[in-house]
């Protein structure tokens, strides 16, 4: 008969000193896309704002309004937030879904290449529009 010593653990003895789940990351990845969301939320007020301002406007006039440093900065960093959750998401429905290893890591590389691609062009034009150029 086995002695009394608790529950059994489905963790491996490697996973119980480190802590970490079976992916190593999922609780990280959790956390960044909740900070990620309440950013947007906290975002969204001031951009639905913005677009409300630039209702009726010419070319002329929203330029102006899109080159004022606050609204730069402000979409700047909703264009951020969001990209940064939306590769968030894709990865985990990516690592949930795709099985194949190397289509899986084809994908993630795809996810993060579309990404930073996406975050750099929308940081130039915010960056062009606000410098006047």
């Amino acid at each position: 008969m086995q002695p009394l010593s608790g529950p059994k653990s489905m963790r491996t003895p490697l996973g119980r000193v480190r802590n970490l789940g079976a992916s190593h990351t999922g609780t990280k990845d959790f956390w960044r896309q909740r900070v990620t969301a309440v950013a947007m939320i906290l975002l969204i007020v001031p951009m639905v704002v913005v677009m409300m301002i630039l209702l009726g406007r010419n070319q002329a006039g929203a330029a102006q309004i899109l080159g004022s440093p606050p609204i730069a900065i402000i979409m700047l960093l909703f264009v951020v937030a969001s990209i940064w959750h939306m590769k968030i998401g894709m990865q985990v429905i990516i690592e949930d879904y795709v099985h194949d290893e190397k289509t899986k890591l084809a994908s993630i590389m795809a996810n993060n290449f579309f990404s930073v691609t996406l975050a750099l062009a929308a940081a130039y034009a915010i960056f062009k529009l606000s410098s006047g150029v």
